[in-house]
């Protein structure tokens, strides 16, 4: 048995899969909100106790975390855990444990989903021998780089979504201005996530929204993206037009980086959230706009992950990969 785990900002989802020699087989899966726990171990003791499953039925434990992680110490960006496999294995009694960066985790998940967990927005022209690249934006943003090593894509953990925001054109010249202004440097990260529908509206209004006293701000993400599909608040309505065009750009930038004719995939909360924002030209035309590989990213297959455990499935992929 597996237990896989995707541990983000804000909620955690555990898992328990059986391995088959391919998709791992989904068991059982519960969700939990992060900061509801002192950390990662009582996290899991609570899991193992809800499903009456003692830790030496689990062969291999992998989770994937939201930050950095070197040597199995991860140090989790917007949640105050730090996280050691060994320290893991040593409190849970799980024999074998395994930490990776959450999209990393995503990453292995992504050549595992069907057709129909997938939405397609450009076909182009799929390279079977190509890389291909994720992008995730929830409550961060995230990054992960599929390299192809004899035939089959291998993630590779990247920390790209705070690096420094490249502005198109005045207007977002004017929103790096405002951000650094606010945060002393501007990343990706302040834009395209959850948080950066909240600086974006910051930005549009001139910090005179009322959404921003009147809405709480766990719900302002959803809120803004709601106003601004609807037409119904020219702030929010801007804030989204933002949010779409330097998505789509951020997107093609990591697919020219790593030459992405695999494709291109867009995971995280957001994304198929939103689903009906990608109907609109804005993301695709500034994913296109990109003289002279203009010709190269409209190659590129791009695609938004739909099911939203792709994170947790990815880390049973890599755990059945432990499993001797």
């Amino acid at each position: 048995m597996l237990l896989a785990g995707d541990l983000g900002g804000t909620k955690t989802q555990l898992g328990l899969f059986r391995p088959t020699g391919g998709r791992p087989e989904l068991l059982d899966v519960r969700e939990y909100v992060t900061l509801d726990y002192a950390g990662l171990s009582e996290m899991i003791g609570a899991f193992l106790a809800g499903t009456s499953v003692r830790p030496q039925e689990v062969q291999v434990a992998c989770v994937g975390v939201a930050g950095p992680n070197i040597k199995q110490v991860a140090k989790l960006t917007n949640v105050p855990w730090a996280i050691d496999g060994r320290q893991l294995m040593a409190a849970t009694g799980i024999r074998r444990a395994w930490i990776l960066n959450d999209v990393e985790a995503m990453a292995y998940g992504v050549p595992a989903l069907r057709p129909e967990e997938l939405k397609v927005l450009q076909a182009g022209e799929f390279n079977a021998d190509g890389n291909a690249c994720l992008m995730a934006a929830g409550t961060g943003l995230g990054q992960a780089i599929l390299v192809r090593q004899h035939g089959r894509l291998v993630p590779s953990a990247s920390e790209g979504g705070h690096a420094d925001f490249g502005p198109r054109g005045r207007r977002e010249i004017a929103l790096l201005e405002f951000l650094t202004s606010r945060y002393g440097r501007a990343t990706y990260e302040h834009v395209i996530s959850g948080k950066g529908f909240i600086n974006l509206l910051r930005f549009t209004s001139d910090n005179r929204s009322p959404l921003l006293t009147e809405v709480d701000e766990d719900d302002l993400p959803a809120t803004i993206t709601r106003l601004g599909l609807e037409g119904s608040d020219p702030h929010c309505v801007e804030a989204v037009q933002l949010f779409l065009s330097i998505f789509g750009s951020a997107a093609a930038n990591l697919g020219l980086q790593c030459v992405a004719t695999g494709g291109v995939y867009l995971g995280g909360g957001i994304p198929s959230k939103i689903l009906p924002a990608f109907d609109l030209p804005l993301f695709m035309d500034a994913f296109h706009d990109k003289p002279p590989m203009t010709n190269l990213v409209e190659r590129m297959p791009v695609a938004i992950v739909l099911n939203r455990q792709t994170g947790l499935l990815g880390a049973a992929v890599y755990a059945a990969t432990l499993v001797s």
